[in-house]
């Protein structure tokens, strides 16, 4: 009999379950891993015993049992955060699924069999006695790993019917498991993608992470837009299918998207990375147009477009604003890094401030993945070599007020001014002149140039310090409204 690798934690959980006279299984992704060779993530193990029944093998004082599906946790005293509480199931069967998310009512059942029946997969309906090595396996999810497929434990419909955020799930681990989903699967998902529409977008969110962190997100992307799921998690994407770009890209812009998605899970970039590689040309197909003079596919003003587009996105999916504003910045400013010979270190230097020193390696990429995305077999050596030494040779200058050779403790010595916005509006112009050069940042410069700005008055002093932000946002509004104007887009 098969041996496995199972933790003496939990181990210990199972065989006391056992010595008081109950059937104890460990069931779920930790048994489809430990059958596909690898480490489990988490262990849960479901029991003949009842909540109550379980707390009394272990003590109230090392269990506790708040949920409404009958689910004790169980304290080891590890110092494995991952193991420190194994989590205790009792048999149960789920009732009717009124709103396709959450079971009306739970009830304990009296055997392993029904418990595994509930169960979404049949690579997920497999039991293992921890202490037995036994193998229970009544839905054949042991054939099913060795064949490569994801297939539901009974009729698709009515395994979706009772929580249709299976359907996503089903997409998922085909990605996390380079697996196929089963044709008579696929057709369910196709024929009840709809029903996705009832699932909260946190957990619709959760599962697309697992999506996009995955080894394989382009494929299963790719699967997800065929069954019809795509739309109900970012419809936007579905919008490049079918839009041709320039001579530079030999794909469509919804196939390009997947493919910078796709360099960027194969070079292991973090999430905000990932996302901000699949959402970069969002806004291609609002802008795109064809041009007599260049007889050829524009889209000025995309990435403006595109950042507000992602802005949506990210927030219709739940995802939290510090990485909402991450992604919105890589997409906003990705076509800076396009051609070297035009880019000047003050331009540098302005787009570090734009992005912040800590994103901008992040935006490099991201420009990257989509170089790769146009179909390109490689990355461009020389060009990034010049990237990466403007972007060094930029950090080693000012880029932000706090890097000046003056702060506004030195202005008030110096000028008597007192504490108010003057100070800030004085610092921010000293730091528009150093982004262009940088050898004006020094305390003589600087002291004689604040005396010379703090002789202007209010209105004049401000336009000059918030110069920079407002120049930004003019260009910003100024390019959507022209794009709006021009091509009669809303």
């Amino acid at each position: 009999m098969q041996k496995f690798a199972i933790p003496p934690e939990v181990l210990s959980v199972a065989t006391a379950l056992k010595e008081k006279g109950y059937e104890s299984f460990l069931v779920g992704g930790c048994v489809r891993d430990l059958l596909l060779g690898k480490t489990p993530k988490d262990w849960d193990i479901t029991t003949s015993a009842k909540p109550e029944e379980i707390q009394a093998v272990f003590g109230e004082e090392d269990t506790f049992y708040e949920n409404d599906f009958g689910t004790v946790g169980v304290k080891t005293g590890s110092e494995d955060p991952r193991l420190a509480v194994v989590e205790v199931t009792p048999y149960r069967i789920e009732g009717k699924y009124s709103d396709a998310r959450r079971p009306d009512e739970i009830t304990f059942a009296d055997t392993l069999e029904e418990d595994l029946a509930r169960r979404d997969f049949t690579i997920n309906a497999i039991a293992l006695g921890a202490v037995t090595s036994e193998i229970r396996d009544p839905h054949d999810g042991q054939s099913d790993i060795k064949a490569k497929r994801i297939k539901t434990v009974g009729e698709p419909a009515a395994r979706f019917g009772e929580d249709a955020l299976r359907m996503l799930r089903a997409v998922r681990l085909a990605a996390e498991l380079d697996f196929a989903i089963e044709a008579e699967t696929a057709a369910g998902i196709a024929k009840h993608a709809q029903q996705l529409e009832k699932i909260s977008r946190e957990r619709i969110r959760d599962e697309f992470v697992r999506i996009i962190e995955s080894a394989q997100p382009m494929q299963a992307l790719f699967v997800a837009q065929k069954l019809g799921l795509l739309r109900y998690i970012v419809p936007e994407l579905e919008e490049g299918i079918g839009n041709e770009q320039n001579q530079a890209h030999s794909f469509d812009v919804f196939e390009h998207s997947l493919r910078c998605l796709q360099h960027a899970a194969d070079k292991d970039y973090p999430l905000e990375v990932r996302l901000a590689a699949l959402l970069h040309d969002v806004g291609k197909p609002k802008s795109r147009r064809w041009s007599d003079e260049k007889k050829d596919w524009t889209f000025y003003g995309h990435e403006v477009i595109g950042a507000r587009m992602a802005r949506k996105i990210m927030r219709n999916l739940r995802f939290s604003s510090e990485m909402t504003e991450k992604v919105v910045t890589l997409v906003r400013w990705h076509m800076f890094f396009s051609d070297p010979e035009k880019i000047t270190l003050s331009a540098v230097r302005r787009i570090i401030r734009n992005v912040e020193q800590e994103n901008i390696w992040d935006l490099l990429n991201v420009r990257i993945c989509d170089r790769i995305g146009t179909g390109r077999p490689k990355e461009q050596p020389f060009r990034l070599r010049k990237y990466i030494s403007m972007v060094e040779e930029a950090l080693r200058d000012p880029i932000s007020v706090g890097m000046l050779k003056i702060d506004g403790s030195r202005l008030m010595e110096i000028s008597g001014e007192k504490p108010g916005p003057r100070l800030g509006w004085t610092l921010h112009a000293l730091l528009e002149e150093v982004l262009d050069d940088p050898k004006l940042n020094t305390q003589e410069y600087m002291e004689k140039r604040a005396l010379e700005l703090l002789k202007l008055s209010d209105s004049e002093l401000k336009a000059l310090g918030e110069k920079g932000k407002g120049r930004r946002e003019e260009e910003d509004d100024a390019a959507v409204a022209e794009l709006r104007k021009k091509y009669h887009v809303k």
